[in-house]
C-alpha cells in the first residue's frame, strides 16, 4: 500500500473512534483496506420509511370569487371540482414492537390518508396518533410484524464536526443516503417553527427528505430532518434537523396524552444586548433579561423579578431569549428547575416549578396559515385575543395585522379567548373576516 493510502486509512480510523469502528470494515473482498458505512446502514435503513399522503380538495374556478363573473355566468356555472392530491415524505420507526413512526407534521398536514412503505416493499395504512406543530413533529402508528427500529441518541452529546448520515426519500425517488458533518448546533431564530433548536448539517437534504433520519456513525438517531435553506431551489449544503431530545419530548407526551402540554414560566424576556449589559453593569456577561413577570405565574412564585438577568436554567447557561424559551418548552408542567439570575450585580439561585400555560402561544399552521407568525395571548379588557408580537416577514404581518391589535370576532363569531379563536378559525380554511380593535378604533380585515 502506498504511503498516502496508509495515512488516509489511519486518519479515517482515528476520526471514527473506537465505538464506531464496527461500521468500518478492515478489508473488502480483495483484502484492501476500505472504509464503508454499509454495515451500519444495513441495520438502520429498514427502519427509515417512505410516507405517502393523499388529500381530496375542492377546486373551483378562481373567477367565481368575483361577483361580476358569477353574475355573467349565471346559474349554469359548473360546480367545484374535487381533486385528489398526493405528496411524499419520510419517517423513522422508533419503536418496532408498537409500530411507532416519527415524522414531520408538515409531511402529513391536511392528509386524508397516510401510507407508510418499508424498503422491503411492504406498505401499511398509518394512523395519526398526534402532532406537535410548533416543533413540526407528528407520530404515526402502523400495524406490522418484523419491523426494525432506530435507537434514539442523546442529542445533547452531538458536537460540531461529528459525522452524520441523512436517510430519506428525496423527490420521491426512494430511500437515499447522503453523508456530511454537523455544521452547527442550537440554530434558532429562523422563523421555520414555533420552537427552534436545530442541528445544522451539510449532508444533502432535499424535498421528500422531511421526516427522515439523521444518524451518527453508530447508527443512532440524532435528529429528524425537517428543512433546508435553498435560494436556488435545491440543496446548497444548509439543512436542519430537529434534535432527538426535543422530538422525544413531543413523542412521549403525544403517546401519553394525545397532545403536547408545554409549561411556562410566565415571563416576558429579551436578549441581553451589549448596550443592556453595559446599562446593567454586567460587562461581557451573557444571559436573558426579564422585562416583565406575569401575575400569579410560576416565575412570580419562584421570586423572579423584573430586571433579573437569567444566566442559567436547569444547569445550562442561557445566551439568548430563544434558547431559554426552548429550554422551558421541553419541560412538562410541574417539573422543578433551578434558575440562576443576576440581580443588582449579585448571583442568586432560585427554585421554580414549571407552570401551566396562561394562554400565550405562538400561532402556527396548526392554528391557521393566515395567522402564522403572530404571538397571541388572551386579552382581559376588552375581551378578545391580543397580538403581542409579529415575526418579521411572516404571513400574519403581510396580511396587515399589527402588534397590539385585539381580535374580537372571526367570521362574525364572537371571540373572547384563545379557545374561541381556535374554534372559529378551524371552520374556515380559505378566508377569515376579523374584527379588530386597533387603538381607539375598530375595523374589519379580510384575510384570504
Amino acid at each position: 500500500m502506498q504511503l498516502t493510502q496508509r495515512i488516509l486509512v489511519l486518519v479515517l480510523l482515528a476520526v471514527v473512534g473506537t465505538p464506531a469502528m464496527a461500521v468500518w470494515p478492515i478489508a473488502d473482498g480483495d483484502g484492501k483496506q476500505l472504509p464503508s458505512l454499509a454495515p451500519m446502514l444495513e441495520k438502520v435503513n429498514p427502519a427509515v420509511v417512505n410516507i405517502s399522503t393523499f388529500a381530496t380538495r375542492q377546486e373551483a374556478n378562481p373567477l367565481m370569487n368575483d361577483p361580476f363573473f358569477r353574475h355573467f355566468f349565471g346559474p349554469h356555472q359548473r360546480s367545484p371540482q374535487m381533486r385528489r392530491s398526493q405528496s411524499a415524505g419520510s419517517g423513522v420507526i422508533v419503536n418496532a414492537s408498537e409500530g411507532t413512526v416519527i415524522t414531520n407534521f408538515h409531511v402529513i398536514d391536511g392528509a386524508d390518508e397516510i401510507k407508510v412503505s418499508l424498503n422491503d416493499g411492504r406498505t401499511f395504512d398509518a394512523k395519526l396518533v398526534g402532532a406537535d406543530p410548533d416543533v413540526d413533529i407528528a407520530i404515526l402508528d402502523i400495524d406490522g410484524s418484523d419491523l426494525s427500529e432506530v435507537k434514539m441518541a442523546d442529542s445533547e452529546r452531538t458536537r460540531v464536526g461529528d459525522f452524520v448520515v441523512a436517510i430519506g426519500n428525496p423527490f420521491g425517488l426512494g430511500q437515499t443516503v447522503t453523508t456530511g458533518v454537523v455544521s452547527a448546533i442550537g440554530r434558532s431564530g429562523l422563523g421555520i417553527e414555533g420552537y427552534e433548536n436545530f442541528i445544522q448539517t451539510d449532508a444533502s437534504i432535499n424535498p421528500g427528505n422531511s421526516g427522515g433520519a439523521l444518524v451518527n456513525l453508530n447508527g443512532e438517531l440524532v435528529g429528524i430532518n425537517t428543512a433546508i435553506i435553498a435560494p436556488a431551489g435545491g440543496n446548497v449544503g444548509i439543512g436542519f434537523a430537529i434534535p432527538t431530545n426535543m422530538a422525544r419530548h413531543s413523542l412521549e407526551q403525544i403517546l401519553e396524552h394525545g397532545e403536547v402540554k408545554r409549561g411556562q414560566l410566565g415571563v416576558i424576556i429579551q436578549d441581553l444586548t451589549p448596550d443592556l449589559a453595559e446599562a446593567f453593569e454586567l460587562g461581557d456577561q451573557q444571559g436573558v433579561v426579564v422585562s416583565e413577570v406575569q401575575k400569579d405565574s410560576a416565575a412570580e412564585d419562584a421570586g423572579i423579578e423584573q430586571g433579573d438577568v437569567i444566566v442559567e436554567f436547569d444547569g445550562k447557561p442561557m445566551k439568548s431569549a430563544a434558547q431559554l424559551r426552548n429550554a422551558v418548552g421541553v419541560h412538562r408542567v410541574g417539573d422543578k428547575v433551578k434558575i440562576k439570575v443576576i440581580r443588582d450585580g449579585k448571583e442568586k439561585t432560585l427554585s421554580a416549578k414549571v407552570g401551566e400555560s396562561q394562554g400565550n402561544l405562538l400561532a402556527s399552521k396548526s392554528l391557521h396559515k393566515f395567522l402564522d407568525g403572530a404571538h397571541l395571548a388572551n386579552n382581559q379588557e376588552p375581551k378578545g385575543v391580543v397580538i403581542q408580537a409579529l415575526d418579521q416577514g411572516s404571513p400574519a404581518q403581510s396580511y396587515g395585522l399589527r402588534q397590539g391589535d385585539v381580535i374580537t370576532s372571526v367570521n362574525k363569531r364572537r371571540v373572547e379567548d384563545l379557545d374561541d379563536l381556535k374554534s372559529a378559525v378551524s371552520k374556515s380554511k380559505n378566508q377569515l373576516l376579523l374584527r379588530l380593535l386597533r387603538g381607539n378604533a375598530a375595523l374589519y380585515l379580510v384575510l384570504k
